[in-house]
């Protein structure tokens, strides 16, 4: 962590790339624009408020991709003890993830909805954080994105530049129409927030578990175009440095990539920046389609052009 904070520190000091970096009150800053890519470059505050044992400024800097440290939301492996106190004993991934469903079916009473009086009480359990997971992968704009891009902000202090339409800043129409979809989902279900955290929490562990001398994985996005998010620097023919969404949906499938955009960005993802991955479930609670959801910042990518 100190190595982190001193290397940011010393970066942030120079004149090539001290406009871009989040400074250590947790704001994106930004200077006088040199060129018509930086003038039109969008830059939105971040929280100097989250709920990790890392400042926003930190986690959202490429230097913490290169070096990337454990992120650990407050009280939540605390809470979790008797689940991962569990899982090690148990080899197989697949029966890890029904346990940690099992877990979170007693923990937040989600399998009681059927008892409940009101319509609105049994809407409140059913929706799981696992409609939330559906809701992204088939739309990462519906109001089920907007509450994990919520999850985000909340609890990493990194707040969405995409939501429908770019976000300038928190006083804008468009930050405003993202705050009233995730308020709207987040009331469809009792502590979704709290049910991420330890989605996250499981997620990491199961990682660790899964690829012990492993820090990045190679993963890749389709794309059209960079209206979700903003280019910081060009710095090579195919080289950029991109400041990413909040949230972002890659895969590691280079094929697969394609599917989704005339260009695929390539990226190496810290494995502490991955949210949720699929294979993480047994298919009888979630199909998915090798889609990893990646936590954004500033990232050095590749942008690869078919043809």
């Amino acid at each position: 962590m100190l190595y982190l904070l001193l290397k940011v520190q010393k970066l942030q000091k120079s004149s090539d790339y001290s406009s871009f970096l989040p400074s250590r009150q947790g704001f994106l800053h930004k200077k006088q624009a040199t060129s018509t890519a930086e003038r039109n470059a969008i830059t939105m505050e971040a929280t100097s408020l989250n709920h990790c044992n890392l400042p926003p400024w930190a986690i959202a800097s490429r230097l913490y991709n290169g070096n990337p440290q454990p992120i650990e939301i407050q009280g939540v492996r605390c809470s979790g003890k008797p689940l991962f106190t569990k899982l090690e004993s148990v080899f197989d991934p697949l029966e890890r993830g029904q346990i940690f469903h099992d877990f979170m079916d007693v923990r937040f009473q989600l399998h009681q909805w059927e008892s409940q009086t009101s319509r609105s009480s049994r809407k409140a359990l059913k929706n799981s954080y696992l409609r939330f997971l559906r809701g992204w992968l088939f739309d990462s704009n519906s109001i089920e994105g907007a509450v994990l891009k919520g999850w985000v902000e909340s609890r990493l202090g990194l707040p969405p530049l995409f939501h429908h339409e770019p976000i300038e800043d928190i006083h804008s129409e468009a930050y405003f129409l993202y705050t009233v979809e995730r308020m709207k989902g987040s009331a469809r279900t009792s502590a979704i927030l709290r049910q991420l955290d330890l989605l996250y929490e499981f997620v990491q562990y199961e990682l660790r578990r899964r690829y012990p001398d492993e820090t990045h994985m190679t993963l890749y996005r389709g794309i059209n175009d960079f209206s979700e998010h903003q280019v910081l620097e060009q710095t090579g023919k195919y080289d950029y440095l991109l400041r990413l969404n909040n949230l972002n949906s890659f895969t590691d499938d280079f094929e697969k990539a394609w599917e989704f955009g005339s260009r695929v960005i390539k990226a190496e993802v810290p494995l502490t920046k991955i949210f949720f991955f699929s294979g993480l479930l047994p298919k009888s609670l979630l199909k998915g389609e090798g889609e990893q959801l990646v936590i954004g910042g500033e990232y050095e990518v590749q942008v690869l052009i078919g043809g």
